[in-house]
């Protein structure tokens, strides 16, 4: 059904959720104990983090019917299509699809949530990957 190999779609997701997660620097006091903050230096919206840069790496490396798929993931993930109306979704994905896709896509709030709620309306599974990570 996928073009897009679960593999990468999986690190989307996770790079997404990561990106997501991410809090402005502030060089306020964070109450944190000193031993531990360099642990979550991943979380800071930071020049030298460079999970904005994997993220939209990952999506130009796709070609462009799995940057199509990608689209319609999303619009299958937050209900604007379901999963019977899969070939309806790739359509709009391919008649709206534009330049700046990436930057779309990343500007997406809920962006992880999204694809995995599509993954799961579809059918697919990508419990592999994440066992994997563990």
């Amino acid at each position: 059904m996928l073009t897009i190999p679960l593999k990468k779609l999986f690190f989307i997701i996770e790079k997404a959720r990561e990106f997501d997660a991410e809090v402005p620097a502030d060089a306020g006091d964070s109450g944190s104990n000193p031993s531990d903050d360099e642990e979550g230096e991943i979380l800071l919206d930071t020049p030298d983090n460079g999970t904005l840069q994997e993220l939209r790496d990952a999506i130009e490396g796709l070609n462009t019917d799995e940057q199509e798929e990608l689209l319609a993931l999303i619009w299958v993930g937050r209900g604007d299509f379901t999963a019977v109306e899969w070939p309806d979704a790739m359509r709009q994905a391919r008649q709206s699809r534009t330049a700046s896709e990436a930057d779309y896509l990343i500007g997406t709030p809920l962006l992880s949530d999204y694809l995995e709620e599509a993954v799961s309306a579809l059918g697919l599974s990508l419990e592999e990957f994440e066992l994997n990570r563990i």
